[in-house]
């Protein structure tokens, strides 16, 4: 039985420290406060007009950022950092084999939340390492198929798929307590293939790689996965691939995009879990 998701549009007071609804502006909000207790964690993927990027926070107060958006994305990215009330980056996980940002955005984003360590594929850490100009620059970690680390309390990344090939680099998931969070980015045959022979049947959250290429992920796939929540950042072409909307629908899967409805917040406990959209009213 699917777990029960408790949407909101108004945050109640003593949970989160914000108002939303589908005319809120960005602008129109202070912070957010995620109040995040122990055994609970929040995944938040922000939606921005470019690239994806899915900030991760644990009840330490530690934050995680997964990708950083695209090349435009800069001052959109800080600015939901800003209202998530991030000052510090403990790791930065980059898991596209090419290398979304300039060597100025890189520098000046390590240096304003103080990145001690980037994680990425063995494709990118030597170009990351290459563009590195701080005088005190974040280790650089490669994470290989079928590394596992602890990353937050009671948080798990485990690599499912390392490729150097086009369309390729880091899947990994996220478990914690009984919660499996997918964070796709490859999309090839030989990816697929692989996927299909880990343990990743009944996905609770999948992010689906950001991709509007036809054929770019197979109905046999998103079956075997059979998300409970599905993720769309807003597409890097035109439109998402009609058949993975139609493939998901048939799997009941809810299914979110950013380009419609904003920035996606999901805050899990060790038995539950709650989502909470934050829509961005586009300028007319």
């Amino acid at each position: 039985m699917r777990t029960l998701l408790l949407l909101l549009s108004i945050f109640i007071q003593s949970t989160l420290m914000v108002e939303a609804s589908k005319t809120t502006t960005v602008n129109n909000i202070e912070n957010i406060d995620l109040n995040i207790k122990d055994h609970e964690v929040a995944v938040t993927f922000l939606g921005l007009s470019e690239g994806d990027s899915t900030l991760i926070q644990g009840s330490n107060g530690e934050n995680i950022l997964v990708n950083a958006g695209g090349k435009e994305t800069d001052a959109e990215l800080e600015g939901w950092l800003y209202l998530y009330d991030v000052k510090k980056i403990s790791k930065l996980i980059l898991t596209k084999n090419n290398l979304e940002l300039s060597e100025k955005q890189i520098n000046r984003l390590i240096t304003k939340y103080s990145i001690k360590e980037i994680i990425t594929t063995p494709e990118l850490s030597a170009q990351i390492t290459n563009k590195l100009s701080l005088p005190n620059k974040p280790a650089v970690v490669t994470w290989g198929e079928d590394t596992k680390k602890t990353i937050l309390p009671e948080l798990t990344a485990v690599v499912q798929f390392v490729g150097n090939e086009p369309n390729e680099g880091m899947d990994l998931t996220l478990d914690f307590f009984n919660h499996r969070i997918f964070l796709m980015t490859s999309f090839t045959p030989h990816a697929e293939e692989t996927l299909m022979k880990k343990n990743l049947e009944n996905i609770n959250v999948f992010k689906i790689p950001n991709c509007a290429m036809e054929d770019s992920l197979s109905e046999k796939l998103i079956q075997y996965l059979n998300p409970q929540i599905s993720i769309l950042f807003a597409p890097e072409e035109e439109g998402h691939d009609p058949d993975i909307l139609v493939d998901l629908h048939e799997t009941w899967s809810e299914i979110y995009t950013t380009k419609k409805h904003g920035t996606v917040t999901i805050k899990f406990t060790d038995s539950n879990y709650e989502v909470i959209t934050i829509p961005v009213e586009e300028d007319n």
